[in-house]
């Protein structure tokens, strides 16, 4: 089945509760899903994306974080212990799901799907992108891990934004912050629809 014959309505993911969640209770809501993890240098955005969540949640956004130690192994926690990091330092209320994989074999099946969907990274640029860029290819060689391709999540913080229709419509590397000019334009064009 090619990515675009389904929606992300058809999948489902567990909680970092432990609860089994089907992806049809989003349904008709603009969704931001994003690869997070507690001792990166992008853990600020949880805050950021905090705020996101409150300014739109009335209007139909729901955000879901997706813990993962791919990157880096900058998310060694177990559940609980990220649960409590995320509630005691940023007072997270959105959708907190349990740890997983989002690049190799292991990949959660939503990111197999996101992925294939072939979206363009929004974001990025300038010098100290591309200064980060090849950081991160170093630490992949140094951990012998593989790169990650053209179309999954280059780090984390990665951020797939998907419109009401379950259909994914965004991709935005780490460096694009929540509150970002390019994110909330798009993120706005979708609430409207």
């Amino acid at each position: 089945m090619k990515p675009l014959d389904k929606n992300i309505y058809n999948f489902e993911a567990q909680t970092i509760a432990g609860e089994a969640i089907k992806f049809s209770k989003f349904q008709g809501r603009v969704l931001l899903i994003v690869n997070v993890a507690s001792e990166c240098r992008f853990t600020p955005q949880y805050s950021g994306l905090q705020k996101l969540y409150e300014k739109y949640r009335d209007q139909g956004l729901s955000v879901l974080a997706f813990p993962c130690n791919d990157f880096g192994t900058q998310e060694p926690g177990s559940d609980e212990e990220i649960k409590d990091f995320c509630q005691k330092n940023y007072q997270v209320t959105f959708d907190l799901f349990s740890k997983v994989s989002v690049l190799g074999p292991q990949k959660l099946h939503l990111y197999q799907y996101l992925y294939g969907c072939r979206l363009e990274h929004q974001g990025g640029g300038g010098v100290r992108s591309q200064l980060f860029a090849l950081v991160k290819w170093v630490l992949y060689r140094i951990k012998g891990k593989q790169v990650p391709g053209k179309n999954e999540a280059q780090w984390n913080f990665h951020k797939f934004l998907v419109g009401k229709n379950g259909i994914p419509v965004a991709s935005f590397l780490s460096e694009v912050a929540p509150d970002s000019h390019v994110l909330i334009q798009k993120l706005e064009e979708e609430l409207q629809k």
